[in-house]
């Protein structure tokens, strides 16, 4: 059994399209946990002990059981509108951004925009930037600087699973490091 392959599939229903299998997010992103494996199971196995390997094992964390686990959620990364009840904290004076090379020109002229997304997603470390950067091609990494951001009135907040979130940053917070 493919256990990426479902995660996969998995985010995409609960990040972007639960409709695709005919369930509803409420308000704050949660999915009744016997619909999600009912819809999922029409083309992927999955059964209550799968999905909870799929939750514990998940590298990035990218979901939540509610307490007794009969609501499931993604932590970040959706392009639908929910609120994920985000907790807004002072960040560090630097956080990282990893990008493909064809989006730079794009970014130095307007800022990181979350475009289909709620939120721009910004990492801890550089090492993890880069990986993201990967993902995009050649990888161009941005040192933001989210201490004066928090200065000038920016709300950051952190998910559940460590990523940093803000709406936007303008390109006077971002500084394009060498690779």
């Amino acid at each position: 059994m493919n256990l990426t392959k479902t995660s996969k599939y998995i985010s995409m229903i609960l990040r972007h399209r639960p409709e695709a299998i005919g369930i509803f997010l409420d308000e704050h992103g949660w999915a009744d946990v016997k619909e999600l494996i009912e819809g999922v199971n029409r083309t992927h196995p999955l059964n209550m002990e799968i999905l909870e390997e799929i939750v514990r094992t998940d590298n990035k964390q990218r979901y939540s059981f509610n307490k007794d686990k009969t609501l499931i959620r993604a932590n970040q990364g959706h392009s639908i509108p929910v609120d994920v009840e985000l907790e807004e904290v002072d960040p560090p004076e630097y956080l990282w951004h990893g990008t493909g090379e064809k989006y730079v020109k794009s970014i130095d002229k307007i800022g990181l925009i979350s475009k289909r997304r709620l939120y721009v997603h910004l990492s801890s470390d550089e090492e993890t930037a880069r990986k993201v950067g990967k993902r995009h091609g050649r990888p161009v990494i941005y040192r933001v600087h989210t201490g004066e951001m928090m200065k000038d009135g920016w709300k950051i907040y952190r998910s559940v699973n460590g990523v940093w979130l803000t709406k936007n940053v303008p390109v006077k917070y971002l500084e394009k490091m060498k690779v």
